[in-house]
């Protein structure tokens, strides 16, 4: 068990705010100080400056931070796996992104659960920044996003590297994809809501080309995936996506790749953990495990 002085710690990183982490923790805000000088005393280390009366880690606090972030992580996921043991019913808890859990994940899930029958599996969706909030708070073992995130944050490994198009319910273009993104601005862009890893991806790319999601003639958002294709499909707008998100839609002609020839966009899936943390060759395991049925 992690000291509680270490709980302490977090709740003001999470704050910021030491009045705020002591009602959170129901203990008095002497006590929070209390707690916070017995850490830098047993360390030797100031984990605080203060700008006027706000808080601001210092990098040893950064490292600290991230250090007790890991471990709690840790500790977490070390109950839940001897719970587990005395049930004789290993558990497995992660996250994806809702693309990634909707058109990529099934296959796997169904091998997985094949080769180990016993495991209690849970998957959880969710757009990238719950994933890694989640992942903080001990939540999830670990996660698989198509999102950006902090490399220096989190271990990682590329899960598989995914076609992004854009889609329509016509082809538009009687013989050929457009040559460049302005000719898409005329159409109304459906979009994914704030947040998702779908959405920040043409965010990026179109701020490299110095334009935005409201350069297109309208904007509409939906945050659900068959509804938003079902929309595009009926000839409402356009949408970027993964491929694999629309590969049976696109056999069928129920929707066309519009892609223009100077947006060609790969992405990677990948999955990740909390950096540093003690499970992690199991995590790896299961990544080669999924790796081999691309």
């Amino acid at each position: 068990m992690l000291d509680f002085r270490i709980y302490t710690f977090l709740e003001v990183c999470k704050y910021m705010n030491f009045t705020k982490a002591a009602e959170a923790l129901h203990i008095t805000q002497p006590a929070v100080s209390q707690h916070i000088r017995y850490i830098e005393e047993y360390y030797q280390t100031r984990l605080f400056t203060f700008q006027g009366k706000k808080p601001v880690l210092t990098e040893t606090g950064e490292y600290l931070l991230h250090a007790f972030t890991t471990l709690s992580h840790d500790q977490v996921y070390l109950k839940e796996q001897l719970l587990s043991m005395q049930k004789k019913k290993p558990a497995l808890i992660f996250g994806a992104t809702l693309t990634i859990g909707e058109y990529v994940m099934p296959r796997f899930l169904i091998e997985y659960q094949t080769r180990h029958p016993d495991t209690v599996l849970t998957m959880i969706t969710a757009n990238t920044h719950e994933l890694l909030d989640r992942i903080s708070d001990g939540e999830i073992d670990f996660a698989i996003v198509e999102g950006y995130f902090d490399k220096t944050q989190y271990d990682y490994l590329t899960f598989s590297s995914e076609p992004y198009i854009a889609v329509a319910g016509t082809p538009l273009f009687e013989d050929c994809r457009p040559r460049s993104l302005s000719e898409l601005l005329d159409q109304k862009l459906i979009v994914r809501e704030p947040g998702s890893g779908t959405r920040e991806i043409l965010e990026k790319h179109l701020e490299a080309r110095n334009l935005s999601i409201h350069d297109f003639s309208g904007v509409s958002e939906i945050g659900n995936i068959p509804a938003l294709k079902a929309v595009v499909s009926a000839g409402l707008g356009i949408t970027f996506l993964y491929r694999s998100a629309a590969e049976e839609e696109l056999k069928n002609g129920i929707l066309f790749d519009v892609t223009p020839e100077n947006f060609s966009i790969t992405h990677d899936f990948t999955l990740i953990w909390q950096k540093g943390s003690m499970f992690a060759s199991r995590y790896r395991t299961i990544f080669e495990e999924w790796k081999k049925k691309l």
